[in-house]
């Protein structure tokens, strides 16, 4: 293969992503800014104990230990597979789903499916998630899913990662495909709709909600900024400071509860992922709707820089905090922490307020939900 071979890009594209997400990882330690402005109105009396708290549930017909989740990150390069054998131990250690990174690159090149295959080997009773882009055909999809006996299948929506990719597409007609995914695929097999870390508009959490999709993973923007990612593989940069591009994980909750109000209902399951780090954003994120948190810079830092043991001690001391942080909230579960008031920062309640959510209903709308 030459240098301008597009497999040979194709895979050098993959091994960079992993370089700079890590790099703009390191480079923002702390999450997004929005959930300094939710606040949590915690009980003086919350009469619970630890022992009581309880973070299992069913996940497409599968139980899980907690409702977390590793999020979609790599595979197709060599550099990938012992990433990926890594993050499958975790999972399994810790009964959580897994999403692997997009497989498109094995319609060109399916002698590395190895790099993806082995999340499934190394988990094989767990929930994974198989992932693909909205322009491919079912039956791409269908191989692809069968490739990993996939429970559920992410339909990644990278529209500004492909505006800025050098060799990026300029044909986002993806609607009709995705339509036809959900027509041959969804009755028997989960789909996720799936941003990739710019967030998600009431607008298109209507049609996923209309389309009856099984959930939307709402990838807020954070740090790994897949524009800015781009933009540094990029011979000439971008004109533009899009820095501000995008909604955040909190401003994607507050349209879904914009969406919520609008229908009298939700039904996807929402996952949220995007600039979540720490147990407290997690327990703001269930509070603001999610029902299961992601997470893919966190743990692509760990498996970049610590052994299996090392990974596992730290996730757990991890999972400890958030239990503590639940008794705290005098939650038993994690559904409960919509019971719990909260206020948010004005700058938030004015963003809730354009979108037609009136802060003063959030808690009720919560409560009931």
């Amino acid at each position: 293969m030459t240098s301008t071979d597009p497999l040979r890009l194709q895979e050098q594209r993959k091994r960079a992503h992993l370089a700079l997400a890590e790099k703009f990882y390191r480079a923002h330690p702390q999450g997004h800014a929005d959930f300094q402005q939710v606040r949590l109105l915690h009980p003086e009396l919350p009469e619970v104990s630890l022992a009581e708290i309880d973070l299992s549930r069913s996940l497409f017909k599968k139980e899980i230990a907690a409702p977390f989740y590793i999020n979609a990150m790599t595979g197709g390069t060599a550099a990938a597979q012992p990433i990926n054998q890594k993050l499958a131990h975790l999972a399994a250690h810790f009964e959580l789903p897994l999403a692997v990174g997009s497989m498109s690159i094995l319609q060109r090149a399916p002698e590395l499916a190895a790099s993806f295959t082995v999340v499934r080997a190394e988990d094989p009773t767990g929930v994974v998630f198989a992932n693909l882009g909205a322009n491919h055909s079912p039956a791409v999809a269908e191989q692809m899913v069968d490739l990993l006996a996939a429970d559920a299948l992410q339909i990644h929506l990278n529209a500004a990662q492909e505006f800025a990719m050098p060799e990026g597409d300029d044909d986002f007609h993806w609607r009709e495909n995705f339509q036809s995914l959900q027509a041959r695929l969804g009755a028997q097999l989960p789909l996720i709709a799936k941003e990739v870390g710019f967030g998600m508009s009431p607008a298109a959490l209507t049609t996923f909600a209309e389309w009856h999709l099984a959930g939307v993973d709402l990838s807020g923007a954070s740090s790994t900024n897949f524009i800015a990612i781009e933009n540094e593989r990029r011979d000439q940069p971008l004109l533009s400071d899009l820095s501000d591009f995008g909604l955040s994980t909190v401003e994607s909750l507050l349209g879904r509860w914009q969406v919520y109000q609008k229908l009298t209902r939700f039904s996807p399951l929402t996952f949220a992922s995007g600039g979540i780090r720490t147990p407290w954003e997690a327990i703001k994120a269930f509070a603001l709707g999610a029902d299961l948190v992601g997470m893919s810079g966190y743990f692509l830092h760990l498996a970049l820089h610590q052994d299996e043991m090392a990974m596992i001690k730290e996730f757990e001391r991890w999972l400890a905090e958030f239990r503590g942080l639940l008794a705290l909230m005098g939650c038993h579960n994690v559904g409960e922490l919509r019971q719990v008031p909260l206020i948010l920062g004005p700058e938030l309640a004015s963003f809730a307020q354009q979108l037609g959510l009136d802060p003063c209903e959030l808690n009720r709308l919560r409560s009931q939900d």
